[in-house]
């Protein structure tokens, strides 16, 4: 019988559940045994493996986070920790490792593959979506609605006390999320580190909108650019000459990342693993999932490494139309 491991690593993403229960039960339909590896690399080098069969993964597709857990492990960029984690695979007659990462937990498993004789199998998730090489990674879905829904809620307040509000989302370095949340909330402006709007734009679009008749604004903020209290501070004194009202600022955090996962996320997570099993039973080797144009393939898992995805811009300059 074929055995494969599976383990998550880096941030945890909504979603991880759906594609770890589609991985443990399309390869128990091949015949296949699967080992989960909990605390990801961590837990490879501690030999921390647990079985997973079918049952093992039920009443978990609505769940948040990962049973796995996660964890990120410092003690992997050195050669004998690798060493002792595929001395751990090879003793448990596992040659397979599908790794649910982004970036630096794929050039992990790139690394481990190419070292010894193990095979390794990428599944993109992050809920940043910066992952190169594919359009979609699980978790960005729910993030997003995550997002959405607490904006629709401080739009409640802002409009009442007719104020700007700077609204912090997460990303990193990415403005993904910041992006679409600006969309589906109607913000008056949306800051991403991709596309850099001048501090005087962003005035004008502020006192534009007042001008229009409007009694408050939203301004979505990626992390990545800079912090919402630094920002609303800045345009606390900036704009006391147009009496645009008050400025308040919120940093929605890893709230972001909770929760149960929407129903885009279970259905392409559970489509990511199961089509990551169906590849590996057909003698691929060494790939990750990719999402692209609306279709599921494989590419070689070091496409993903140093390269920087970017939002389109075109969808950018159509938030800018939006506001309007």
């Amino acid at each position: 019988m074929k055995k494969i491991a599976v383990l998550t690593s880096g941030g945890d993403a909504p979603g991880l559940n759906a594609c770890i229960r589609a991985i443990v039960r399309v390869a128990h339909y091949h015949g296949i045994e699967v080992t989960g590896i909990r605390r990801g690399y961590k837990g490879l080098i501690d030999k921390e493996f647990c079985p997973l069969n079918p049952r093992a993964v039920g009443g978990i597709i609505n769940k948040g986070g990962t049973i796995l857990h996660s964890s990120r492990e410092p003690r992997f960029k050195d050669y004998k920790y690798r060493k002792l984690a595929y001395e751990n695979l090879k003793s448990e007659g596992i040659d397979t490792l599908f790794v649910l990462g982004g970036n630096g937990s794929f050039e992990a498993a790139n690394l481990l593959a190419k070292e010894f004789p193990i095979n390794v199998v990428g599944v993109p998730k992050t809920i940043d979506n910066d992952l190169y090489g594919t359009d979609y990674t699980i978790g960005f879905d729910t993030a997003v609605n995550n997002a959405v829904d607490a904006v629709d809620k401080i739009r409640d307040t802002t409009m009442s006390h007719e104020r700007i509000f700077v609204v912090e989302v997460m990303g990193r370095e990415s403005g993904f999320i910041a992006l679409d949340v600006g969309i589906a909330t109607g913000a008056d402006v949306t800051l991403i580190p991709e596309y850099p709007f001048p501090l005087h734009l962003v005035i004008e679009k502020l006192v534009e909108s007042r001008k229009r008749g409007k009694t408050f604004s939203i301004i979505i903020l990626a992390e990545g650019v800079a912090s919402a209290k630094e920002l609303a501070s800045i345009l606390e004194e900036k704009v006391k000459p147009y009496a645009l009202g008050g400025i308040r600022y919120s940093v929605l955090g890893h709230i972001q990342r909770g929760g149960s996962p929407t129903a885009f996320d279970r259905i392409i997570a559970s489509q990511f693993g199961a089509f990551a099993v169906e590849k590996f039973v057909k003698g691929e080797k060494n790939f990750m999932v990719s999402y692209e144009k609306g279709e599921i393939k494989t590419k070689p898992i070091t496409v993903s490494f140093g390269k920087i995805k970017k939002p389109s811009l075109d969808v950018f300059e159509l938030s800018k139309k939006l506001t309007i």
